[in-house]
């Protein structure tokens, strides 16, 4: 058997992936690939990420998956021209102990449509040697010209325990047979697995949640915050999106389509946000045109940590189309 060395990159590393300045990544939907109606829906939704799903919400029978999997296939196919651009397009394969792993990026690769691969029950940069060497030998015969995204999803307390291996994951075949971008939470397996009771408080995840928000921003990765399960709840969605965003997520999963606007407005910079941001941005080219290198502003004493955080929330702004008001 081939042994494989498992190299990393360091904390904030560069990465082979950018953010366009038109491409913001705040809610990923799930879409299920044993419907055609969803999948025919999906063409029409707005989220910023489409996954669709060849894993829980099919049934686990063979014959669902294979179905399932068939369907996707076909969809990618025909609809290709209909598609979001293809950065908007990510798959969830089943995980790689099951039986249907191996089918699934094998067919789902050859379409070119597919930039992003959403794994689950990661739970070691071992299992993302074990998918990328599955890349490699598929690229053999159907090359990729573009880099591909690999986001794992944490979903147990081994995960969590190797978390700076996974998000510091290299491939030893290159970027083009992947590269981790982000990280996701899956807080209902992540609670099977250890035993935890979740409750409406989300007290119980603060530590998980923080400690895989903290990776991701380390390694330059995407932060992609669990599913709110109370989808008809848009007020407990907001919140908890609010919530999301002050520990340091980017983004959130959602399971119906009815989240998404909830969670896009909330994972950009408010109002007041924006404001403060581009006062203190003025204030400080003013200082700096001074030759000082602190103002005051609102009684609070601004200086370089603060005007980073300023220039990053104009930033995302800007990348959500949000006006930046002009100080004078």
């Amino acid at each position: 058997m081939q042994r494989f060395t498992r190299t990393t990159v360091g904390p904030k590393s560069t990465r082979c992936f950018t953010t366009s300045k038109n491409e913001i990544r705040r809610s990923y939907l799930y879409v299920p690939s044993s419907s055609d109606k969803l999948l025919e829906k999906s063409l029409t939704v707005k989220s910023d990420i489409i996954i669709y799903d060849l894993e829980d919400s099919v049934s686990p029978s063979p014959a669902d998956k294979e179905d399932a999997r068939d369907r996707l296939r076909t969809f990618l196919k025909v609809c290709c021209l209909d598609l979001p651009h293809a950065e908007r397009v990510a798959i969830r394969l089943n995980d790689i102990s099951t039986p249907f792993f191996q089918q699934d990026i094998q067919h789902i690769l050859q379409s070119p449509s597919v930039r992003t691969l959403i794994l689950p029950k990661i739970h070691s940069a071992q299992d993302l040697h074990y998918v990328s060497r599955h890349i490699h030998q598929i690229s053999q015969n159907h090359p990729r010209e573009t880099p591909l995204r690999i986001v794992p999803s944490i979903e147990s307390a081994r995960a969590l325990w190797n978390l700076g291996a996974i998000a510091g994951w290299q491939s030893e075949h290159g970027a083009l047979q992947g590269a981790v971008s982000g990280l996701l939470f899956a807080a209902e397996d992540y609670c099977a697995d250890t035993s935890i009771i979740r409750t409406r408080s989300r007290q119980e995840l603060l530590y998980t949640r923080s400690q895989i928000a903290i990776a991701a921003k380390a390694f330059g990765l995407e932060a992609i915050d669990m599913v709110c399960i109370h989808y008809k709840d848009l007020e407990y969605l907001k919140d908890e999106c609010e919530d999301g965003r002050r520990l340091g997520f980017s983004g959130k999963a959602t399971i119906h389509p009815a989240q998404v606007e909830t969670i896009q407005n909330t994972f950009v910079p408010t109002a007041e946000e924006i404001l403060r941001a581009a006062k203190i941005l003025h204030g400080m080219q003013v200082a700096h045109a001074s030759q000082k290198g602190a103002i005051g502003l609102d009684g609070e004493m601004i200086d370089a940590p603060m005007i980073k955080q300023a220039a990053k929330i104009v930033e995302i702004a800007k990348e959500a189309g949000i006006e930046i008001p002009q100080i004078n």
